[in-house]
């Protein structure tokens, strides 16, 4: 019999081994398994992350998912968003405006009679405000014409007109504010930019503070945007920068516009300062470069476009503030409003649909009726309980 060696026979499987083709199985399995744990993880973090950015105080579902995508590296998708949405509802060209919102300044027989602005505490009469000059002309009925908001006829708070922004859009109405130096102006932070971790006062206006309140209005970019910082009684976030146009307001509460550095700095009197971007105006003169390098300077705006939602702030020659916001505005077209608002110096303030608001707040025994100077986005609450950006708040004395 023949016997066969050992090193002739077949090789015999362990059967504890499993065969190639079932050992990639195995592999793949365990990959995709963990491909899955990591991708529920993901989505789990990410679900949780929205969901906490919705339920943070505000009142925009939208702008707080934009927000959200551009804090965590999505920036690219929601300004594409964005420019599709723009690109669907452009500015339009040409056309009437809304006659109705006129119809106050049509009705004034004759402009107001105001008090001496400035620091002087004492009054005296001084020549009537006339109305406004506007970009387009012959001027409509009512337009440029100044109306008491609040305050009495004879001794005004707040004044507001309307005007068409430029010859191009002149189906719009930019809203135009003008503040008394004898209010006392107030600072307030968001609890999201820039944080109210050493801030004097909070996130919106309290129910105490209702009895006083005359306007409010939207601050700046936000501060890693703004290129420039935010003081408070001592606390400053981001960086005081020189050259930076800056809103500068008093531990008296009065309060100016002006280039840091330059015509304001730091003082013992400084209670609040709010810097964003450069100066529009200064020393009466608009800056040579408003058309140049818009979203580099200016900011980013939906659709990279240039007629957008903007609001800015100036101070006059008597130490008035004066106000503008509108949509379909240019850097330009803002800056030229707020010169033929009276301004000497003025800053760009927010942009963009979502953050552009001004209210007014008349008061009826105990109840506190506010009022939009233009048809902005957000409701008339919007300060009244927690917000995410800083604004202005104005108080009679």
């Amino acid at each position: 019999m023949t016997q066969t060696s050992v090193i002739d026979r077949p090789a015999q499987p362990n059967p504890r081994e499993p065969s190639p083709p079932r050992m990639r199985r195995r592999r793949r399995g365990r990959i995709l398994r963990t491909v899955a744990i990591v991708m529920a993880v993901l989505v789990t973090i990410t679900g949780w992350s929205i969901t906490s950015a919705l339920r943070a105080p505000g009142d925009d579902t939208v702008t707080k998912l934009a927000e959200w995508g551009r804090d965590h590296g999505l920036g690219v998708v929601v300004t594409a968003a964005e420019t599709v949405q723009y690109r669907m509802n452009p500015p339009r060209s040409g056309g009437t405006p809304d006659m109705s919102l006129l119809a106050a300044g049509a009705a004034e027989s004759a402009p107001v009679q105001i008090g001496v602005p400035g620091k002087a505490a004492a009054a005296a009469a001084i020549p009537a405000l006339a109305p406004m000059s506007t970009p387009v002309s012959p001027a409509l009925k009512g337009e440029g014409v100044w109306v008491t908001k609040v305050g009495k006829a004879t001794d005004p708070l707040v004044q507001e007109t309307f005007v068409r922004p430029d010859k191009v859009h002149t189906s719009y109405l930019a809203g135009v504010a003008w503040m008394s130096h004898t209010l006392k102006f107030a600072l307030h932070p968001g609890y999201q930019d820039p944080g109210t971790k050493g801030f004097t006062l909070p996130d919106h206006v309290t129910k105490s503070e209702l009895s006083k309140l005359v306007a409010t209005f939207n601050g700046g970019f936000k501060l890693k945007d703004a290129k420039g910082g935010i003081y408070d009684h001592g606390n400053t976030v981001g960086t005081l920068t020189q050259g930076a146009a800056s809103l500068v307001i008093y531990k008296d509460g009065h309060a100016t516009v002006g280039t840091w550095g330059k015509d304001v700095s730091m003082s013992p009197d400084v209670a609040y300062v709010r810097q964003n971007l450069k100066p529009l105006i200064h020393d009466g003169k608009l800056s040579s470069n408003l058309d140049g390098n818009v979203e580099s300077t200016w900011g980013a705006t939906l659709g990279g476009a240039y007629a957008v939602w903007r609001s800015g702030l100036g101070v006059t020659a008597s130490g008035d503030l004066v106000y503008v916001a509108g949509d379909a505005l240019t850097v330009s077209s803002l800056a030229d409003l707020l010169q033929r608002a009276g301004a000497v110096t003025a800053m760009q303030l927010d942009i963009n649909t979502a953050w552009v608001s001004y209210m007014t707040y008349n008061h009826h025994g105990s109840t506190v009726v506010p009022h939009k100077l233009v048809q902005f986005q957000r409701p008339t609450s919007r300060y009244l309980s927690s917000v995410s950006r800083d604004f202005v708040a104005a108080y009679t004395a």
